[in-house]
């Protein structure tokens, strides 16, 4: 059998939001990170919520062979799960995030960039909408963006090449299941 590799006649950067209250949304954006890295893509990841509990992803993208640098910057989910830092603090890493996020854009050694949890982050006034939208007008033409977590801003929508939004139909912790590695982190 002969595999077909695609080429398309003008590459372009894309905004793909993935929003939502099912679960999936990083997974999705890994699953994208992954067939970037397949392309011999160079993909940035950055959590802007996640950075407080270990989650397999963490050492999963080690296994790509540096094709995928990932940094967690946040101290975990503001305000739920008896969280400890002050929205202060959390406003403070949302910020370190966004001066990240601009040096990785600016460094031109990427063609795909996750903002992990980045919607929560603006739906929770850690990150301002402005700021969000000047990420979207200065996008280099061929760098594809990614933008996850629930609650996607209607203007970053509008901006958007592509929107999918993840719903819940039934998850395992209404069971009282506890997350479960691999699967939930």
């Amino acid at each position: 059998m002969k595999i077909t590799k695609l080429e398309p006649k003008k590459r372009q950067g894309l905004v793909v939001v993935i929003t939502g209250h099912g679960k999936g949304k990083t997974t999705s954006a890994m699953g994208m990170a992954l067939r970037a890295a397949g392309h011999d893509m160079k993909v940035c990841i950055v959590q802007f919520m996640k950075g407080d509990i270990y989650s397999g992803e963490w050492d999963g993208v080690k296994l790509l062979g540096g094709q995928v640098e990932l940094t967690a910057t946040g101290k975990g989910f503001c305000g739920i799960q008896g969280n400890p830092y002050s929205f202060d603090e959390h406003r403070t890493n949302a910020q370190d995030a966004l001066k990240l996020v601009d040096e990785k854009i600016r460094s031109g050694e990427f063609q795909m960039l996750v903002l992990d949890e980045i919607n929560n982050a603006l739906q929770l006034k850690l990150v301002d909408l402005e700021q969000v939208m000047k990420i979207l007008d200065n996008l280099p033409p061929e760098l594809h963006l990614i933008l996850t977590g629930r609650d996607a801003h209607p203007e970053v929508i509008e901006r958007a090449d592509t929107v999918s939004e993840v719903r819940e139909i039934k998850h395992a912790y209404r069971k009282d299941i506890e997350p479960q590695p691999g699967v939930d982190y």
